[in-house]
């Protein structure tokens, strides 16, 4: 007989986490009367969902432990003095005279907020605060400019020659042979990282820097030949990051991060600084793999192809975004809006499992799912089920009626008996959908298991569904069809519910069918054959 999986905490991965940092922490010995979690925001170009997912999945673990008995705080660190390396697709021309140039002194090409990176940062910050996400926000360009990092630099540019050789080694790359890891801020252009550090002064805590020509990716980008002195405690210059995050964590006491797969070599490295240089034991990690678009290419800033928290919103509820990240943080996934109908539906399925509407043979599924679904209402889940209608009938029902929607549908979906009453959350929900049938013509495809009766039954179906005579009872036409091809009824309608809502059933298919477009149902079951 199998042994039991034995459950921590709520049972999801968010726990085990959460409860590995704890035992670690326990080992080292440290005070854990407050316990960091970080996550780390770009600033150089607009964030997308793994951008959010980052600290979400952070603020997932600060949640755990906070479950467990301990108190814990987000740092959202916006890394707003890193240089624009490149201007992102879909952005002003006008951007390419500051690259190189810190993004928090780069004028807001849309002319909304003080800065460049003080607009990127917003949006992200917009994103965590309409899911709810508590957060302590720390700017970059603060942090330097009040001299929170200075004895980690100075530490680092004393320990340059050893790091130097150690990145050489662990990741192969040579640069910091020659140059120092810190980039000052020209005095004479203002850009970052044409501004080579070659001698620290040690006693002075100063550093000597050339700007000089440099390559950026593989890019040439300009130093304007000025040779400068700056003072780590009172300039602004910025720490690359093969050594920046190690002196985060050092500063602020950081004791979990977790970090996409495209950053794994700097964070090898900033372990090692942070406990060989720093003498600060490295935060508890987790690895994610990054969200891909439906090419399959990784989301990227600087590709264009984003997807923001705000454009998804336009389309599905917060919970959605947040089920999409705390369900699984293994594993690449392609993410589109397309997702959301099904997110929206999966998520009504948790809740009808926590408030015991869906019953679950295996109790181990049963404790994760109800603990998934307290983790995606940020430990705060209702006292009572929310009304839901399945999201493609809304779809469906929404592209019918595009004038005076809500009370349309709030009428058809009464005639059906979907709903007792209208509700501000159906009315909502109407809403949503409305917004995506009017963005997106094409229904979402899913997978739907055919064998040759079903087939032959579904032909014959489209047939009449596709024929200028309209049936007199198309319900009675449906039912009758199956049981001349031998097929259970019951078995037709829900592969109807399948092709048309994705769903196992909903209301009366012959109205249904009627209301949506017998041909355009003819159209729809014609892709499955």
């Amino acid at each position: 007989m199998e042994e039991e999986q034995q459950i921590i905490g709520r049972g999801t991965w968010i726990d085990k986490l959460a409860d590995e940092l704890l035992q670690r922490e326990k080992i080292l010995g440290r005070k854990t009367d407050l316990i960091r979690v970080e996550s780390g925001l770009g600033a150089s170009g607009i964030p997308h969902i793994g951008s959010l997912g980052d600290a979400v999945r952070a603020y997932g673990v600060k949640m755990a432990l906070e479950n467990f008995g301990f108190k814990s705080e987000l740092i959202a660190y916006s890394d707003d003095l890193d240089g624009l390396r490149k201007i992102p697709e879909g952005l002003p021309e006008t951007l390419k005279e500051h690259i190189g140039k810190p993004v928090s002194f780069i004028p807001d090409p849309f002319g909304c907020h003080d800065s460049y990176g003080l607009h990127m940062s917003s949006i992200l910050l917009d994103g965590l605060d309409k899911l709810g996400i508590k957060y302590k926000f720390q700017r970059g360009v603060d942090t330097y400019r009040n001299g929170l990092l200075k004895d980690q630099i100075h530490t680092i540019l004393t320990n340059s020659k050893k790091i130097g050789e150690k990145i050489a080694e662990m990741v192969g790359q040579e640069k910091y042979q020659e140059a120092l890891p810190y980039f000052p801020v020209c005095a004479n252009c203002g850009k970052l990282y044409t501004a080579i550090s070659y001698e620290y002064l040690t006693d002075e805590k100063k550093i000597k820097y050339r700007c000089a020509d440099t390559t950026i990716g593989s890019k040439p980008l300009k130093g304007c030949g000025h040779d400068g002195i700056a003072d780590i405690t009172k300039d602004l210059g910025k720490l690359p990051w093969k050594v920046e995050f190690a002196a985060r964590w050092s500063a602020f006491d950081i004791r979990f991060e977790a970090y996409g797969k495209d950053i794994m070599d700097s964070v090898k490295v900033n372990d090692w600084v942070a406990e060989e240089i720093l003498n600060f034991p490295a935060p508890t990690h987790v690895k994610y793999e990054m969200f891909l678009d439906k090419g399959g290419k990784k989301i990227s800033k600087s590709l264009g192809n984003v997807l923001t928290s705000q454009a998804w919103l336009r389309y599905g509820t917060p919970k959605t975004i947040l089920l999409l990240l705390y369900k699984r943080i293994t594993g690449a996934r392609e993410v589109g809006i397309d997702d959301i109908p099904a997110l929206m539906d999966e998520y009504n399925e948790l809740e009808n499992i926590y408030f015991g509407k869906i019953k679950l043979d295996n109790e181990t599924k049963v404790v994760r799912s109800k603990g998934l679904y307290e983790y995606v209402n940020l430990l705060n889940p209702p006292k009572t089920q929310t009304p839901y209608v399945n999201y493609r009938l809304l779809i469906q029902l929404c592209r019918i009626f595009r004038e005076n929607r809500i009370h349309l549908v709030t009428k058809k979906l009464l005639e059906y008996g979907t709903i007792k009453e209208s509700s501000p959350e159906i009315e909502e929900l109407i809403s949503l959908a409305g917004n995506y049938a009017d963005d997106y013509d094409t229904p979402t495809k899913v997978e739907v298991n055919l064998d040759d009766v079903s087939k032959q039954t579904l032909a014959h179906l489209v047939n009449i569904l596709s024929s200028d005579t309209e049936p007199t009872d198309l319900q009675n036409t449906i039912y009758q069809i199956a049981k001349d091809k031998g097929m259970q009824p019951k078995d037709l309608f829900k592969l109807l519910y399948q092709i048309i809502l994705a769903s196992d059933r909903g209301p009366k298919i012959g109205p249904l069918i009627i209301d949506i477009g017998r041909k355009k149902i003819a159209s729809s079951i014609s892709e499955y054959l």
